[in-house]
């Protein structure tokens, strides 16, 4: 006789892995969170050094530079913006309203995230002598970080039962590929550091595997009778 898992008990195992990967996100983000309260001596001396031997690179080589400023602006919000109202617009009009609001709230949601945690942070951009771009507000974590993970994480989840196994690799080899590189960028850019970045990454992740549990949830309410 072949045993078959009730929905309920579907459900709790769901949740249960929800919960294990939420904690595998968040819990690097509040290590880093602490360290960079705690001014850690260790974690500010590899991100005053990362920073200065990226940047004297970024300004020695012309064209590396160019490619960072354009990983850049394919991470901020002007592209991501459009992409995601597209794809919102293009559920809609395939009757997938809340498919269509997970995206619209996972990525916007984020985003906000990102707004709160920075304010309660507060901490300083990097400075250096000979800047090659300026960046605006606070510097932990870094938006184009953590927005580059939600946003790749939520088109992944929502194209990835139209793709075949070949085009499932190469989509996030591309994902994984653009958002090391967004990372990449805004330290060498000198406006982030490597905490940042890594911090935005954790933050990302964990916010991502949130949304999935909420509207998973959300779902699985509205089914039951």
């Amino acid at each position: 006789m072949r045993f078959r898992a009730s929905p309920d008990t579907r459900f709790g195992v769901r949740s249960a892995l929800a919960m294990t990967a939420l904690a595998i996100a968040a819990v690097p983000f509040c290590l880093l969170l602490f360290l960079v309260l705690a001014r850690w001596t260790p974690l500010l001396s590899v991100d005053d050094g990362v920073r200065d031997d990226l940047h004297l690179y970024t300004v020695a080589h012309p064209a590396f530079a160019a490619a960072m400023q354009t990983l850049s602006l394919v991470g901020s919000a002007r592209v991501y913006a459009p992409v995601i109202a597209l794809v919102a617009a293009w559920l809609l009009y395939r009757r997938r309203p809340r498919t269509a609001a997970f995206v619209v709230v996972t990525v916007t949601g984020g985003a906000v995230l990102n707004a709160v945690v920075k304010a309660a942070v507060r901490r300083a951009r990097p400075v250096v002598a000979d800047p090659v771009t300026t960046a605006t507000g606070l510097s932990f974590p870094s938006g184009h970080a953590q927005s580059a993970v939600v946003t790749y994480a939520t088109l992944l989840l929502i194209f990835w039962s139209a793709m075949r196994s070949l085009w499932r690799r190469v989509a996030v080899a591309v994902a994984v590929a653009m958002v090391l590189g967004i990372g990449l960028s805004r330290v060498a850019l000198s406006v982030h550091y490597v905490s940042d970045v890594l911090a935005g990454y954790f933050l990302g992740a964990a916010w991502v595997v949130a949304m999935c549990a909420v509207f998973h949830a959300w779902r699985q309410e509205r089914t039951r009778p």
